[in-house]
């Protein structure tokens, strides 16, 4: 694959598309990296970067989220590195010991799940971990950005000492500010901080009384800040125990600058595998927000897209709640270029823009909005004429520009181009313009070239219908409301629909008439041929889809009750077949029983055994000579269809027995009547019907005329009350 021309990307808007994945990385380098991605010239780094996004897309929904990757960008200290002498400051080497602790983060994780993620385990295994660099870098500073005391044996003694005078300054201080504090000669603030000094506040007045260094006085004047003079002395010491300090970090910073320099290229390494996983997570995010994914990539050159969007288009419409219309389109050996026809505002830009933009995003690395049957190829050039592209600095006039755009393609175009052109043709005269463009099309016909163009100019269109490996197709358009369905439909011209859009808006019908008579009325009837098409090819459209639905059903339906009918049949054979072996079993089991009852009569064994052995002949006969592996699997396969007879019926048991529960149940949450003497009842399981005579503690005396019976009122239920 070759660069692509920038003018293209430009043609596509692939730069707002970088803008939006560059808004969703976490660090600063990825957003710079981000803004500056192009499409791969190298296909198989290409298929690994598509892969790496795929497998990252695919952490949002499991369980096994990617660890951060955020960082601090170090390209300063990778500067200051290659500096002999310099010396890096504390926030670089954190810089640097934060980067290589992610990466050893990023290893260890994907090494646990390189099944899931085998392409990102694959890149980040590439590079050589070396723990050392941040374990040197601990040893020195903390987590609070300070240098150690034990990042050397002078920094240990030399802050030692210091703590040592601190203490006897404080001590000293605290002696004379007890001493001039009882001498009544500080102020009621007793004491302040100067320059990082503590300070006696002494008054005024008594300012030549006290011995010290004078550092300053109030705005009022009235208090004087003095250093006593029995501290001057440790200060001093602390001064230069001080730039001691500061001579001993340099050393150890120094120190550690020069263990990090041999490190230089693998830092740089991981801050840009680090960059390029920021990018990655950006890209997968954006194709989550539109449903991107990576379809088929096939060596057949064919580009089917099905259901696709436009990635800006859809993200818009998706923040304002709107719907985006998808597009299906395929371009392949058999159909290598289509014309596309039909009214302005139909969406005949925008497809060719969606077709192009994909293809662009795909060949960078990215997800793409498509159904996943989708399938696409790569090509190695992408030639775009899209817009108005005057220039009035060089002169040009549209059709100027877009002849020179042409020369260009010429030079460039072959049987691995995608070329797409909006509005071939126009710009100059109609007759004129439109033969060159035919001729323009043949070229590129016979060059191989894969192909989609919009016109409105019928020798194009007629054009795409002779060529054998070329075809029309148009945008929708509701001839009755005169709007776009914005549906692309392959097989057939549309028409521009241009004096039934100017009556609609509001053109007078005098002015149309006179129009049409003005042009040729071959023209005319072409158009309103076209039209009256498009209109039948709607009705047989939503007539074809209602039929598919009916068929897809009643298949369905066939295809169950087929299912159905097999197990059925299956199922009455294995019934069957245990039916016929009980049969067998309960003959013989009353031929045993015959020979039982004989010798239980006469005793006699011999004649038994005699029986017993031509009953078991006999039944051997019977027997088909079989393996006795093969005559296992048919016992265990009884066995099988047995126990699942047996299932059954003590589902079935079971679902009589839950079912009679609840109906005792619902019988015993029914509301009982209340029962009163003379009332006609019967009783549950009866049909007799009688009246009560006497009711007595749940106790009820029925009358059934020729006899009485005593009975308890929850077994009786009212017939019908007395009157």
């Amino acid at each position: 694959m070759q660069n692509i021309h920038s003018k293209t990307l430009q043609d596509l808007e692939f730069p707002t598309v970088l803008t939006q994945i560059a808004a969703r990385c976490n660090t600063e380098l990825g957003k710079e990296d981000a803004l500056t991605i192009k499409p791969f010239q190298h296909k198989e780094e290409l298929m690994k970067v598509l892969g790496q996004t795929s497998e990252y897309l695919a952490s949002f929904s499991n369980d096994n989220r990617i660890p951060n990757h955020g960082f601090d960008q170090i390209n300063n200290e990778l500067g200051l590195l290659k500096i002999d002498n310099s010396t890096l400051e504390i926030a670089g080497f954190r810089k640097i010991g934060g980067i290589c602790k992610t990466l050893a983060i990023h290893q260890k994780f994907f090494k646990k799940f390189k099944e899931y993620y085998p392409l990102l385990f694959d890149k980040v295994n590439a590079l050589e971990l070396h723990p050392e660099i941040p374990a040197a870098i601990d040893d020195v500073i903390d987590k609070f950005g300070e240098i150690k005391d034990s990042a050397s044996d002078e920094l240990r003694y030399i802050r030692s000492q210091i703590n040592e005078v601190r203490s006897k300054i404080n001590q000293s201080f605290n002696t004379a500010l007890g001493r001039y504090q009882s001498s009544d000669f500080l102020d009621e603030i007793r004491e302040s901080v100067v320059e990082n000094r503590r300070v006696l506040a002494v008054k005024a007045m008594h300012r030549k009384k006290v011995k010290g260094t004078v550092m300053g006085t109030s705005k009022t004047g009235s208090i004087v800040y003095i250093v006593p003079e029995a501290t001057l002395s440790y200060t001093r010491e602390l001064s230069n125990l001080e730039f001691e300090e500061k001579e001993e970090i340099q050393r150890i910073l120094n120190k550690l600058t020069d263990e990090m320099r041999p490190y230089l290229e693998l830092l740089r390494e991981y801050q840009t595998y680090l960059s390029d996983t920021d990018i990655t997570a950006a890209k997968a995010k954006y194709a989550n927000e539109m449903n991107g994914l990576l379809p088929e990539i096939n060596e057949e050159r064919e580009m089917y897209l099905r259901d696709a969007y436009h990635p800006l288009l859809y993200l818009s419409n998706k923040r304002k709640n709107e719907k985006t219309w998808p597009q299906t389109i395929k371009l392949h050996k058999e159909n290598r270029i289509i014309v596309i026809s039909g009214p302005n505002a139909g969406g005949k830009s925008i497809t060719l823009k969606t077709i192009g933009l994909l293809q662009v995003m795909l060949q960078s690395g990215m997800l793409i909005p498509v159904h996943e049957r989708s399938s696409v190829c790569f090509f190695d050039k992408i030639l775009t004429d899209i817009g108005d592209n005057q220039s009035i600095e060089n002169h040009l006039s549209t059709y100027s520009y877009r002849l020179k755009n042409m020369n260009y393609f010429l030079k460039k175009c072959n049987n691995k181009t995608l070329f797409l052109i909006d509005e071939f043709g126009t710009g100059s005269d109609p007759e004129l313009g439109g033969a060159l463009a035919e001729a323009f099309l043949e070229i590129f016909y016979e060059r191989d070239a894969y192909g989609v163009i919009t016109t409105h100019y019928a020798n194009l269109k007629a054009l795409a219908d002779e060529l054998p490996h070329a075809t029309n197709a148009n945008m929708l358009f509701n001839s009755k409301t005169l709007e776009p369905t914005f549906q692309l439909v392959l097989g057939e011209a549309g028409s521009s629909f241009t004096f039934e859009v100017a009556q609609k808006n509001g053109i007078p019908y005098s002015l149309i008439n006179k129009a049409k008579k003005k042009i040729e009325r071959g023209k005319v009837r072409f158009d309103a041929t076209i039209a009256k098409l498009q209109k039948e090819r709607n009705k047989m459209v939503e007539t074809g889809s209602k039929l598919k639905e009916e068929e897809s059903k009643a298949r369905e339906e066939s295809e169950r009750l087929e299912q159905l009918n097999t197990k059925i049949k299956s199922k009455l054979e294995s019934y069957q077949e245990m039916y016929d072996h009980n049969q067998r079993m309960i003959q013989l089991g009353n031929k045993m029983n015959t020979a039982a009852e004989k010798y239980f009569i006469d005793k006699k064994k011999r004649p038994l055994i005699s029986e017993m052995l031509r009953i078991v002949e006999t039944e051997n006969s019977k027997r088909r000579k079989t393996t006795a592996k093969k005559a296992k699997a048919k016992q265990q396969e009884k066995k099988q269809v047995a126990e699942e007879l047996e299932q059954k019926i003590k589902k079935v048991r079971v679902e009589k027995k839950i079912k009679k529960k609840k109906e005792v149940q619902a019988e015993k949450n029914k509301p009982r009547p209340v029962f009163k003497i003379g009332d006609r009842v019967r009783l549950m399981d009866g049909k007799a019907v009688g009246s009560i005579d006497t009711l007595e503690k749940g106790k009820a005396v029925v009358n059934y005329g020729m006899f009485t019976t005593n009975v308890s009122v929850d077994q009786l239920e009212l017939v019908e009350a007395k009157k």
